[in-house]
């Protein structure tokens, strides 16, 4: 059984940072890729970043050059290292995972971790 479990939410004033982390536990799997994802009130869960297992990045516009995902394959965990936090980037943050068991790939996804951007 896989599991993703996130943690490092929390509430941040306007400028702050926060860095989230993303452990993918369980046997018999391989990282192909993961992400970070995020889902405000009232609004579609969108795609932040995304880190490949060799190391390809994309992030979306509104995060670029404030935010960097990063990961450690030995650890099987990922990072985002949000700065420059803004109001706008409150939401519930879901850790995603492309997972392969063999010859069959699998979407996971962790819990979800709340982050608050206010004064």
């Amino acid at each position: 059984q896989v599991q993703l479990v996130e943690s490092g939410g929390g509430l941040v004033q306007p400028g702050g940072s926060l860095r989230l982390s993303c452990a993918a536990s369980g046997s018999g799997f391989r990282i192909v890729a993961m992400g970070w994802h995020r889902q405000a009130p009232g609004k579609q869960r969108e795609l932040v970043a995304r880190i490949t297992s060799g190391g390809s990045t994309v992030y979306a516009d509104s995060v670029k050059g404030r935010f960097t995902v990063s990961r450690d394959n030995a650890k099987n965990t990922m990072y985002l290292q949000m700065n420059n936090l803004k109001p706008e980037d409150t939401a519930v943050y879901y850790c995603n995972g492309a997972l392969a068991h063999g010859t069959l790939y699998y979407d996971y996804w962790g819990q979800g971790t709340q982050v608050t951007v206010s004064s």
